[in-house]
């Protein structure tokens, strides 16, 4: 879908790694050897998502790194319609909603570091989950987005630990009980 409406392959990757979590940062070598593309296609990329406003950047030692502008006016309806190119909004309509007792499910792996993936990494936190019930919404949301779920299901008590032992740019927050 998004391909259609943008039709650089590597702006829609750039789109991805920063929108999909806000917290992280790349520079030009990084993204280059992430996407396993010239250096100079992801530079004029990023030049153009600079000047649009859409991303910052900020020099540290000599490396020139990028992240998301979280205060783009754009920055919210962006990184929805990315939610919505990778399929999150039909894990949370399928699973998220119809499970019981859950408080929070985490994003791990490549999305949250921001790369499109073929699977996705989910931890649900709860703790009256049926797993059974989780095992058949699984399979049926993988055919409809077309990628593998990955998933481990943790109790709330152990939710800290859990979260501790990753770095903010390994773990994103998908959803959350209010």
């Amino acid at each position: 879908m998004l391909e259609t409406l943008i039709s650089s392959k590597t702006r829609v990757k750039l789109l991805i790694r920063f929108f999909l979590n806000p917290d992280s940062r790349g520079y030009l070598r990084v993204l280059a050897s992430e996407f396993g593309e010239s250096t100079n296609g992801i530079r004029v990329e990023l030049n153009r998502l600079e000047a649009a406003g859409l991303l910052r950047s900020n020099i540290g030692g000599n490396k020139k790194y990028f992240e998301a502008n979280v205060s783009h006016p754009l920055f919210n309806d962006i990184r929805n319609i990315i939610l919505k190119h990778i399929g999150f909004d039909k894990i949370i309509d399928k699973i998220v909603n119809n499970l019981g007792e859950l408080r929070k499910v985490y994003i791990t792996g490549s999305f949250a570091k921001g790369l499109d993936s073929n699977v996705i990494d989910l931890i649900f936190v709860g703790d009256d989950i049926n797993k059974e019930y989780l095992v058949s919404l699984v399979e049926k949301t993988e055919k409809l987005i077309h990628r593998k779920i990955r998933y481990l299901v943790i109790l709330e008590d152990e939710v800290k630990t859990f979260v501790e032992e990753k770095d903010k740019e390994n773990i994103l927050v998908l959803w959350e009980k209010r």
